[in-house]
């Protein structure tokens, strides 16, 4: 039979199937071939008969490692072809699925180009890097009716599909007073290194795109970008996205009504990171406040709990990370779950590079919904307008942070009520020759 039914293992009787044509051959593309670029790549071959027929990379060197590492592991044994400018990838009109696992500032543009192009599209997280740009992607989506899933892959992550559907669901907490959100990972540090030249083998120009033109330095390329607002959001558009869209995903929750935010550089001051090391935001949903903390040094409150997000409830508390939850009842028995391994059902996973094995299983699922909307037009778990959400959440309590006040969102008309000032920090400026995205013309 080609139709065939995915279950989330591990969470049995509290997960719902991802149905799609297993014998399908689908045509994919990915553009960005650095670290989470292959694993989501690498995720969809292992559940999937894809073939990858293209790669996209402003630097030489990754792209070719990619395209090697593509070869051995496709059913086909073919080297996809290269790129290093997206739109000549797209051009070509003969992809059926694109992924996005570029920079930040580099996930607006493609996507619109991508569904324009007629292909379904696989969107890292953040989908933006301001307002404005998520705002224009979810028309691109709606317009050209692409099914677009945003990698916020807790929402398809074995014992967090459990504990919403078994702890929460359920009534198990009673009424939930508050939920904190939270990460203590000590990282995102940049020293101050010298300006050098970019390798022979990176296209600094392309890769800036349309970002502010920095000189390059050696920790920028790859992952360091994450410590400059420049090409991000910092841990808010990092790290925060993931378990506020969790949250939302697991509560049923739409648009905070109020949003606001505190702190800066308190420890990390002198480096060349431009982000805070110190942050609280606050999302106010009607009677119910989500609370955001990051602090990227000392101990953590709790070792076992260093990112991840806790609910308070009259009847227990629930605390939930990408690697376990514990449910502590006010009275009866405690309830802890692990994450979801597949190892033995991979045996790929054990030896890629820095895989992030108790994530494979989740951003295998994430796929798989993913193709069932492909194959039923619908919807997938972490649809394009989720993932706007979502992210212009957090980017708009770095505006709060920034303009120093709450802000007041209006959903419908996409702006913050009566704040002029923090509006015009929903559009970032673009470099030349690049221009910004408007919803009403994509």
């Amino acid at each position: 039979m080609n139709r065939r039914a995915f279950l989330l293992g591990g969470a049995a009787g509290a997960v719902r199937a991802a149905s799609y044509d297993a014998g399908k051959k689908r045509r994919v593309g990915l553009i960005g071939s650095g670290w989470y670029g292959k694993c989501d790549l690498f995720r969809l071959i292992q559940v999937a008969p894809v073939e990858v027929v293209s790669l996209c990379d402003v630097d030489r060197r990754m792209l070719a490692q990619a395209a090697g590492m593509v070869a051995a592991r496709q059913a086909s044994k073919k080297t996809p072809r290269t790129y290093t400018d997206y739109r000549k990838m797209l051009a070509e009109r003969d992809l059926d699925i694109v992924l996005i696992g570029t920079p930040d500032h580099w996930h607006a543009l493609p996507m619109i180009e991508a569904v324009k192009s007629g292909a379904d599209v696989y969107c890292q997280k953040p989908i933006s890097v301001d307002v404005i740009e998520g705002q224009a992607m979810l028309a691109a989506a709606r317009k050209y009716e692409r099914v677009v899933q945003v990698g916020t892959q807790r929402r398809s992550t074995p014992h967090l599909v459990e504990a919403r559907d078994t702890i929460l669901r359920e009534g198990k907490l009673g009424r939930i007073g508050a939920v904190e959100i939270y990460c203590y990972y000590p990282n995102r540090r940049a020293p101050k290194l010298p300006a050098v030249p970019a390798p022979e083998y990176l296209d600094w120009e392309m890769w800036t795109g349309p970002a502010p033109m920095l000189p390059y330095t050696r920790d920028k390329h790859p992952l360091g970008w994450r410590a400059y607002m420049e090409y991000g959001n910092g841990l808010l558009g990092d790290m925060a996205i993931h378990m506020l869209d969790m949250v939302r995903w697991m509560l049923d929750l739409g648009w905070p009504k109020r949003i606001s935010s505190s702190g800066g550089i308190r420890i990390f001051k002198g480096g060349a990171s431009n982000i805070t090391d110190t942050q609280v935001a606050t999302f106010e949903f009607g009677d119910l406040d989500v609370v955001w903390t990051h602090r990227s040094y000392s101990n953590p409150p709790d070792p076992k709990y260093t990112w991840g997000a806790t609910f308070y409830g009259e009847e227990g508390t629930l605390k939930a990370s990408v690697y376990s939850y514990d449910f502590e009842p006010v009275r009866g028995t405690p309830v802890h779950k692990d994450v979801t391994y597949e190892l033995e059902q991979y045996p790929e996973d054990k030896t890629e590079p820095r895989l992030e094995k108790h994530c494979a299983p989740a951003i295998r699922y994430h796929m798989q919904n993913f193709l069932g909307a492909i194959d039923s037009r619908g919807k997938p778990v972490a649809d394009i307008e989720q993932g706007y959400i979502s992210t212009a959440c957090c980017l708009l309590a770095n505006a709060a942070l920034q303009v120093n006040r709450t802000l007041v969102w209006d959903p419908r008309k996409g702006r913050v009520i009566g704040d002029e000032e923090a509006n015009r920090l929903l559009r970032r400026p673009y470099r030349a020759p690049w221009k910004h995205p408007e919803p009403e013309t994509v």
